[in-house]
């Protein structure tokens, strides 16, 4: 099973500093994360964002896209980054968030989310899928069966 854990500020916290560079010591920490969970298998991507780079929200109205005024309303709603991570359960998906360092002020809160996975979907929706997409099908969800 595949899940997101995204990293985003605490409520109680101030805007985090987009110049600010972390510390050797606290970027060592998050490095040295990411190298365990890729040496243990689970580690399919990792990226923090970057908060002084535009961006652009796109919104739906009347069945069209269309660019809002943003990208963030609120530094709290920024996500500072994310792990996707292929384990066997939520629960070892929590563990390897548990572990995970902090300190960058744009990571207080971690939110672990399931992907939706071939296993997830009905068999005439899969078939919809991979008759519409069946490069990137074949791609993604292929190896995951």
């Amino acid at each position: 099973m595949r899940f997101i854990i995204t990293a985003q500020p605490g409520s109680h916290e101030a805007t985090p500093d987009a110049a600010g560079a972390p510390t050797e010591q606290l970027l060592t920490e998050y490095m040295r994360f990411n190298e365990e969970m890729h040496k243990a298998g689970v580690l399919v991507a990792s990226e923090g964002l970057n908060p002084a780079a535009p961006g652009a929200r796109i919104a739906t109205a009347q069945g069209k896209r269309h660019v809002v005024d943003g990208p963030f309303a609120e530094s709290k709603e920024l996500v500072g980054g994310f792990y996707v991570i292929d384990v066997g359960s939520l629960e070892e998906a929590v563990g390897w968030a548990l572990r995970a360092p902090s300190g960058m002020g744009v990571d207080d809160i971690l939110e672990v989310r399931q992907l939706t996975g071939p296993g997830d979907l009905p068999p005439d929706i899969l078939r919809i899928i991979e008759a519409a997409a069946p490069t990137w099908s074949r791609s993604v969800w292929q190896a995951r069966r």
